[in-house]
């Protein structure tokens, strides 16, 4: 685990959510950086029901009314504040939170370089 610069904290809106990548080469590690009423969370961009990323857009996070993350694969829907899953197929399961702060409007999160150092 390592600590990396992900975002700038004025680039992402609230609610928003930005996603991010560690590493490099074939496997990088994906992340999601979430700003939701006023605090940073930061979760790995997997979905617990079938290990697929949250988002096919870039970004896309949110359900339309921003109240939700959602799975665009499965439809999954996870609390922003929690990373827990609220309904779908992972319902009771959540997402895996990573450890981020926010230093002189720089987004830090610790992660893996790569998907292989999970």
């Amino acid at each position: 685990m390592k600590d990396w610069q992900v975002a700038k904290l004025d680039d992402i809106a609230d609610p928003g959510a930005l996603e991010f990548t560690t590493g490099k080469g074939d496997w990088p590690f994906r992340g999601v950086v979430v700003r939701w009423q006023g605090e940073v969370h930061a979760y790995a961009n997997v979905c617990p029901h079938q290990g697929h990323p949250l988002n096919i857009l870039p970004d896309g996070f949110f359900t339309p009314d921003k109240t939700r993350l959602i799975c665009t694969s499965h439809g999954a829907l996870f609390d922003p504040a929690t990373g827990d899953c609220t309904f779908g197929p992972c319902a009771g399961d959540h997402m895996r939170r990573l450890k981020c702060r926010v230093v002189e409007g720089e987004v830090w999160v610790t992660a893996p370089a790569s998907l292989l150092d999970v």
